[in-house]
């Protein structure tokens, strides 16, 4: 019997070494903060509004403007919806029901898709609109838009309610591009590209917001849109720079991710674990991807 147990004894600890040896010459993880390209280079200069959604990265401007692209896990691009004639999408959310709504900058609208039918409708319509850019919705449906005027270098904010009505936050502000909100819902960000200024409001349940103030300025090159993960520390595509910024909430530099180009234009985060951070390029008219240390915030829910 006592043989027994020891010829036990000596197999069990031979797998385990073998199971040892198996784990260290596995296939490292991948290295964080280290960009590497996603896609192909099939995109429009128009790139942007990408989003993670149910598996799947999607993104405005597949070949040429007015459409919309899916992109399935490892990087494959196929045509998911085109726009209806005249409208140029930008900035992309999804509602609670499933629903995606993207910005339609040209027409000064919202446009909501079913991602069942594909059937695409007018969420909202306001044409004191410049054009509506980036947009950031609350956990309750409320849509925040960033309004920009490029030629004049100023910018709008606007909410939009759960029914689709449009409310003017804010006017003369500098060139408002990429907006997102606090995993709490309690803060809205807001950053004007030209001046270099990222804002802070204090955001209530209802989508009014108050105490507006500085939240970090960079001394250079221009921003584009902005996404936080569920640390609320903001990720901000610097625009020229090539560079994604990741801010804390305190509003201080942690540290910036270098990007193989240099012009990104949004980023958003998904994948298995919702780690994995797309980043829209418009130089290369591509996506590139990376592994960041904490999962986003919209991922997360």
């Amino acid at each position: 019997m006592i043989y027994f147990y020891l010829i036990l004894l000596i197999s069990f600890q031979a797998c385990a070494q073998d199971k040892r040896k198996k784990e260290s010459t596995s296939k490292p993880e991948k290295e964080l903060f280290k960009s590497e390209y996603y896609t192909d280079s099939l995109f429009s200069i128009g790139i942007e509004g990408p989003y993670f959604f149910e598996g799947n990265l999607y993104a405005v401007n597949f070949q040429k403007k007015g459409n919309i692209a899916v992109i399935r896990p490892g990087g494959k691009v196929e045509l998911f919806v085109e726009l209806p004639p005249g409208s140029v999408g930008n900035g992309i959310r999804f509602n609670k029901n499933g629903d995606m709504l993207v910005a339609d900058y040209t027409n000064h609208s919202v446009l909501l898709i079913n991602m069942k039918t594909r059937d695409i409708k007018i969420f909202a319509h306001d044409r004191n609109m410049n054009q509506p850019n980036d947009i950031a919705i609350s956990d309750k449906g409320i849509l925040f838009a960033a309004d920009p005027d490029w030629e004049h270098s100023t910018g709008m904010l606007w909410k939009i309610d759960e029914t689709g009505r449009t409310f003017l936050l804010e006017k003369n502000m500098g060139t408002t591009n990429g907006i997102e909100l606090s995993p709490d819902n309690r803060k809205l960000y807001v950053n004007e590209s030209v001046q270099r200024n990222v804002w802070v409001y204090d955001a209530d349940s209802v989508g009014n917001i108050s105490g507006k103030r500085l939240f970090h300025r960079f001394s250079d090159y221009g921003m584009d849109g902005m996404r936080m993960d569920v640390k609320g520390n903001l990720y901000v595509a610097r625009y020229g720079k090539g560079v994604i910024a990741v801010l804390s909430p305190e509003g201080k530099l942690i540290r910036e991710i270098k990007l193989k180009g240099k012009k990104p234009t949004n980023l958003a985060f998904g994948g298995t674990d919702g780690k994995t951070v797309f980043v829209t390029m418009q130089d290369k008219r591509r996506i590139e991807a990376f592994e960041n240390d904490i999962e986003g915030k919209e991922w997360s829910k």
